[in-house]
């Protein structure tokens, strides 16, 4: 199996996964550069996950199903483009001959769902749309905080090896907050020099994995000391309780420049 990122827009990436026949597309909200690099490797497109509504995620869902008769799986409580197979959470769908397990992550939308495959290649993966990015989290358009907390507690669970297939090349802005907050974090120091010297060569800094996001991104040790004394320097107001906390996290990062 050959895992990739496809480079749409401004900084979207649509995940491929592939068996150098078949091939498996994540949330793409282009069909032209799908369709151009199906071509250009020969693989025949086999199935289209998306992970939620949004249209730079479903936005060529509906051509690339016209032009190679893919079948697509995506959240029960989501508008989805049509014709498609609703899943909800717990449910395993197969792919590739790969188990993918829904899991529910409510935040960035309502009915947001990521797509979890315990063993590919012998790394666990995870396509987590735009509920978790690395060093980062997404903007609450439709979610609570406190929904958005457990996602990110949810997936946070998932073995440190676990491969994260985040959908924005947002890394290096969302690593300037993390340090911002965290100014000692000496394996976020480390991780920045190493993704500055990522995209000077124009190479993406994704996937990351779940045992560094736990390590770098403030979102996920929004529990940690270090974490709650820079919130509450931020914000003095601020309650102590977790999903305050988190919740000025989210606010302080939405304001951040």
């Amino acid at each position: 199996m050959q895992l990739l990122p496809i480079p749409a827009f401004t900084d979207n990436y649509i995940w491929v996964l592939h068996d150098a026949q078949r091939a498996v597309v994540v949330d793409p909200g282009d069909s032209e550069v799908v369709l151009a690099w199906l071509a250009q490797q020969k693989l025949q497109l086999d199935t289209i996950l998306i992970t939620h509504h949004h249209a730079d995620h479903t936005g060529g869902v509906a051509a690339l199903r016209l032009a190679k008769g893919a079948r697509v799986i995506g959240p029960t409580l989501e508008p989805m483009p049509e014709p498609l197979q609703r899943v909800d959470d717990g449910e395993v769908v197969m792919a590739l001959g790969l188990p993918f397990q829904v899991i529910k992550v409510p935040g960035h939308t309502a009915g947001h769902v990521a797509f979890f495959c315990p063993d590919v290649g012998g790394s666990p993966l995870l396509f987590c749309g735009d509920t978790l990015f690395s060093a980062g989290c997404g903007r609450l358009f439709e979610g609570t905080p406190a929904q958005m907390l457990n996602s990110l507690d949810r997936l946070s669970h998932l073995p440190d090896t676990t491969q994260v297939c985040c959908t924005h090349e947002y890394t290096l802005s969302n690593l300037k907050f993390a340090q911002t907050v965290e100014p000692h974090n000496a394996e976020l120091a480390a991780y920045v020099a190493r993704c500055l010297q990522l995209r000077e060569q124009n190479s993406p800094t994704l996937p990351s994995s779940m045992g560094l996001e736990k390590q770098i991104n403030p979102f996920l040790r929004s529990r940690e000391a270090a974490v709650r004394q820079a919130v509450a320097s931020h914000d003095p107001l601020t309650s102590t309780d977790d999903v305050s906390v988190f919740a000025a996290l989210r606010a302080w990062k939405n304001v951040f420049r």
